[in-house]
């Protein structure tokens, strides 16, 4: 049934409403960041080492874990349109299908790396000293594989539902208990075993499945993982083209956007001057600038969320009118959070970066980052808006031409051949980001992105 309530709610108090949805996946997504600063912390007092190998597997494990955040979005795209549209069957039917899709390309994926584990481990170039460790540190990544599919793409049944306490409960509890292992099993506090890096791998491993466990429990207690979730092939056939069609783009625009961040990485660390305390400013920089991204990401939900309800119910204005308000809400909020943390942004900056001269690039950095944060997270919530339409193409080809035709050669010409400064770079990054802003606003507003909703008549429950 359509949720009455909830569009009352919105009519009413729609700027409240919005943040209610919002402020709990805030939560969440900091609690997300605290799980790989804990790791790397911990890893950090054990050996640099560990912490390098920990860190070279946290951006493996992102391309990993592409599919998943992939079908994630898809199942949100469909699952958000449907829960609009009242259908509650079809609901149960795309989580079943999408929790079979997930573990059979985890499967794939996991049994791929084991077979390549030694030559994509010297694709990323690792040290002969590290091999032991990134090699123990990759497998025990690979088994926990499936459960983190599961992970991921459940709590995006949960958002689409509008369920957002769930997720936020289940990454708390991942959160305390990678916490406690990799603090107890890591480094032997409270009497545990000292493992090492080795307790690292595994506080991960009890972690991630702890939190599929219980939204495997939540989801059948929440009566949205049933047998009615076993579809027929004939449903599927239609259903699937749909739920690819999706997160296709959604994959490929992930892969777009950090291997840009790679190319951009390389552009710094090859600067005419001072390329190596630029490259160690921009790294402290990306560190603070993380926090701005997770109130960023929490619209870029709650947008795909209802975008995708008020679609589902055929109430295309509704879509457009309600993706502009979380902008509006969501620029509002970052601004604030952006011009807070300027004000101590250099002990910020000191906590991270303790020489003076990183401190200084770190600082330049963020100036620039900073002053594009707004437009940046205004983009981002139309991007989300995509996603709950089902329109992921249009996010792709957006984000994917910014970064590469606009922000890779604005940060190689300004960088290296204008001012052969860092200075050069992080224009480029300024730049792209009004390039990419002003165009996502143009496709929003004038183009017909609502075609790519999921009608009742195209696949029935």
């Amino acid at each position: 049934m359509v949720d009455t309530t909830f569009d009352q709610r919105m009519q009413s108090a729609p700027y409240a409403t919005i943040w209610g949805l919002t402020w709990p996946q805030v939560l969440m997504m900091l609690f997300h960041f605290l799980i790989g600063f804990v790791d790397v912390w911990v890893a950090g007092r054990i050996s640099r080492e560990a912490q390098a190998c920990m860190g070279v597997m946290s951006q493996a494990m992102f391309f990993f874990m592409v599919v998943a955040v992939a079908l994630a979005n898809g199942s949100v795209a469909a699952i958000s349109q449907s829960s609009g549209a009242g259908l509650t069957l079809r609901i149960k039917r795309f989580m079943g299908l999408s929790v079979a899709l997930g573990l059979i390309t985890s499967l794939i994926i996991f049994i791929l790396g084991l077979w390549y584990d030694e030559k994509f481990l010297q694709l990323l170039q690792m040290p002969a000293e590290v091999m032991p460790i990134a090699r123990y540190l990759l497998r025990v990544s690979l088994y926990i594989l499936p459960a983190y599919y599961l992970f991921t793409i459940s709590n995006a049944f949960f958002r689409a539902q509008k369920y957002v306490s769930y997720p936020l409960y289940s990454m708390i509890l991942v959160t305390a208990v990678n916490t406690i292992g990799d603090l107890g099993f890591g480094l032997g506090l409270w009497g545990l075993p000292n493992f090492g890096y080795k307790g690292i791998a595994w506080a991960t491993f009890g972690s991630v499945l702890c939190g599929t466990i219980y939204n495997i429990v939540m989801l059948i207690r929440c009566d949205l993982l049933t047998p009615q979730s076993i579809a027929p092939w004939r449903w599927i056939r239609l259903a699937l083209p749909y739920l690819i069609k999706v997160a296709g783009p959604a994959g490929l625009m992930q892969l777009v956007w950090h291997s840009a961040y790679m190319v951009l990485y390389a552009i710094t660390a090859s600067l005419p001057l001072d390329s190596v305390v630029a490259l160690a400013g921009m790294s402290a920089g990306i560190r603070i600038e993380a926090l701005l991204f997770l109130p960023g990401l929490a619209f870029n939900f709650t947008a795909s969320i209802l975008v995708g309800h008020y679609l589902g119910q055929g109430n295309t204005q509704g879509a457009k009118r309600v993706g502009y308000q979380i902008m509006v809400i969501g620029v509002v909020v970052i601004t604030i959070i952006t011009g807070l943390l300027w004000l101590v942004i250099e002990p910020a900056t000191a906590f991270i970066a303790p020489d003076l001269a990183v401190q200084s690039e770190a600082i330049r950095y963020l100036a620039w980052n900073m002053a594009a944060t707004p437009p940046l997270l205004a983009a981002m919530i139309l991007g989300g808006a995509f996603v709950g339409a089902g329109a992921t193409m249009y996010q792709a080809f957006i984000f994917g031409s910014a970064a590469w035709l606009v922000r890779i050669p604005l940060a190689y010409i300004l960088g290296h051949l204008v001012l052969q400064s860092a200075q050069g770079v992080w224009m480029g990054m300024f730049f792209s980001v009004l390039f990419q802003c002003s165009v996502m606003l143009y496709v929003y507003h004038y183009k017909n992105w609502y075609k790519f909703t999921l009608r009742k008549h195209r696949i029935q429950p």
